[in-house]
């Protein structure tokens, strides 16, 4: 899976993705980095077949209207980034399977939710 990761989630998801072999970048890997917009992340998200991995609900309502872009909604709430890594470390491989069949995945901290 390829992945690009939001702003307001820790830099190390790509390291723990490309641990598991998932190609990731992070908005920070872009040509305005943190400060992207949304839509340009959408733009490039769908131009390279990539999931979005974020908490903003942003996000949520562009899937809802368009569809795109395929989406890894962390809906947690504020945990640390080590019950975050420990949660989607012990749930990628339940991710990937849901990404077979949907493009809207939500991992919370019961687990993992697919939404048509």
């Amino acid at each position: 899976m390829k992945f690009l990761v939001d702003a307001q989630l820790p830099r190390r998801f790509i390291e723990w993705f490309e641990a598991q072999g998932h190609d990731a970048i992070h908005t920070s890997d872009l040509p305005l980095k943190n400060a992207t917009p949304d839509q340009v992340i959408v733009s490039r998200a769908v131009s390279e077949d990539r999931i979005v991995v974020t908490k903003d609900s942003d996000f949520v309502q562009s899937f809802l209207l368009n569809g795109d872009p395929a989406l890894l909604l962390i809906s947690t709430g504020n945990i640390s980034n080590f019950d975050l890594e420990n949660l989607v470390q012990a749930n990628l491989s339940l991710i990937a399977i849901a990404f077979k069949d949907h493009r809207f995945v939500e991992i919370s901290n019961d687990g993992v939710i697919t939404h048509e």
